[in-house]
């Protein structure tokens, strides 16, 4: 994935976690549960932004993003 892909995808999961941000302060209701779970959303837009950013340090410096153990 090159440069271009990578900060539109990070930019998506950011306007991503956001909207599912919005959405889950917004008072529902009474006696209606919800039905799409946006805070496990968040979370999973929250991984994908992570993986991204991850991607992008990779990208800019050409040397692969490696853990403390080195591994």
């Amino acid at each position: 994935m090159g440069l271009t892909a990578t900060v539109v995808a990070l930019a998506a999961f950011g306007v991503f976690m956001v909207f599912c941000n919005l959405m889950s302060r917004r008072e529902t209701p009474p006696g209606q549960p919800r039905l799409i779970p946006y805070t496990g959303l968040q979370f999973i837009g929250l991984l994908g932004f992570i993986l991204m950013l991850g991607h992008l340090v990779t990208l800019l410096t050409g040397k692969p993003f490696t853990g403390r153990q080195g591994f």
